[in-house]
């Protein structure tokens, strides 16, 4: 038994792919009937306003760009569609069944599945210090940040890879490839602090099923799960509370640590730490810019550092640019330290050799 959405990133189109539409009305059934003679597509009926298209991959583009100018809004988004080698889809194939709109926005992010069947990805690694001894070379973690590339061995904005996999059906892929991603570069460099793993919870749909890969491959590499933190991002989007509250058991019960990133950034924050209560909070690095200057900003740390102290969670201020701000948010007591100022995302290689090197003499690092 496997996940398709979680486990397999491949490409809609081969050279025999056979597209099995469901359409929304008698009238965009026609419609596509049109299209599909203008494009020099046979189609065949199947079912009721169902439609069975064989579409090579030399012609996708055309097809897919004409099947966009045709359907939109409502019309597009109720049309249904199964890519095939062939063979009517059967129940196999149930969770395989996408809109005409992701369809079109998948076709569209093939530069995604082309840069991970590449291996055109990697992760770079911010550290995080302990305010009591903030020094890069002996980080309490480090945090690993996804980056791809396209053909050239240009980096792609992070945000842009995410949003477009997100309107493509592919964040589910892509999440995974980047948890696997961040833990085998930790252990390739031999990391001895701990290392925060970021992930989105709305690409989990079953957290015993969907997370199980990652903790499975954590533990092949000889990681300890007590040196690897699980860091929520995009909270906003997930509105369902008792599947975050599943994801979280799933990995304390594991052993892993848990981070919710960015509070303070809002009300959905705020009522995630109290409901969720991981292990650490970072603090918004809208918060922590020239928070030193901006009493406001000061009252507002001031009390989520309270709040965190007082339900022992540990807290981490994030986008540290001058010593001045960090200087503040020792005075107030936060734990540690993350940004420009102690470093910038980078390959972990040679800094992770550094680390190595300081364990060797000294011991664990993480605590």
């Amino acid at each position: 038994m496997r996940c398709a959405d979680c486990e397999s990133i491949d490409g809609l189109f081969s050279d025999t792919s056979v597209l099995w539409f469901g359409m929304p009305s008698g009238e965009s059934h026609r419609r596509m009937r049109e299209l599909c003679e203008v494009q020099g597509l046979r189609t065949t009926p199947a079912g009721n306003r169902g439609l069975r298209v064989a579409v090579g991959r030399d012609h996708a583009d055309r097809f897919v760009t004409a099947l966009f100018g045709e359907l939109k809004g409502p019309e597009l988004v109720g049309t249904r569609v199964v890519v095939t080698d062939g063979d009517a889809p059967g129940p196999a194939d149930l969770d395989r069944v996408m809109s005409g709109e992701v369809l079109v926005n998948r076709f569209k992010a093939g530069w995604i599945v082309d840069a991970i069947e590449g291996g055109r990805y990697t992760t770079w690694f911010q550290p995080i210090v302990a305010a009591s001894d903030p020094d890069p070379a002996r980080p309490f973690a480090r945090e690993g940040l996804f980056r791809m590339s396209d053909r050239d061995g240009t980096l792609i904005p992070p945000a842009h890879v995410f949003a477009v996999a997100q309107d493509a059906g592919l964040l589910f892929s892509l999440d995974l490839v980047a948890r696997r991603s961040a833990v085998e570069a930790a252990a390739r460099a031999r990391v001895r602090s701990k290392v925060f793993v970021n992930f989105n919870p709305s690409s989990v749909y079953d957290p015993a099923y969907c997370l199980r890969t990652t903790a499975a491959a954590i533990a092949d590499l000889g990681m300890r799960p007590s040196d690897v933190v699980f860091e929520l991002t995009e909270t906003h989007r997930a509105n369902d509370k008792a599947h975050l509250n599943g994801i979280l058991a799933f990995y304390r019960q594991a052993g892993f640590g848990v981070a919710l990133d960015d509070v303070g950034a809002g009300w959905s924050g705020l009522t995630l730490l109290h409901e969720l209560r991981p292990d650490y909070v970072k603090i918004d690095m809208d918060l922590i810019r020239d928070v030193q200057d901006d009493p406001f900003k000061q009252t507002i740390v001031h009390h989520l550092l309270s709040i965190a102290r007082e339900h022992g969670i540990r807290t981490i201020a994030e986008g540290i640019e001058t010593e001045a701000e960090a200087r503040w948010l020792r005075g107030e007591g936060v734990d540690y330290l993350q940004g420009y100022l102690y470093g910038r995302p980078a390959p972990l290689d040679a800094a992770a050799a550094v680390e190595a090197a300081n364990h060797d003499r000294s011991g664990p690092l993480s605590a």
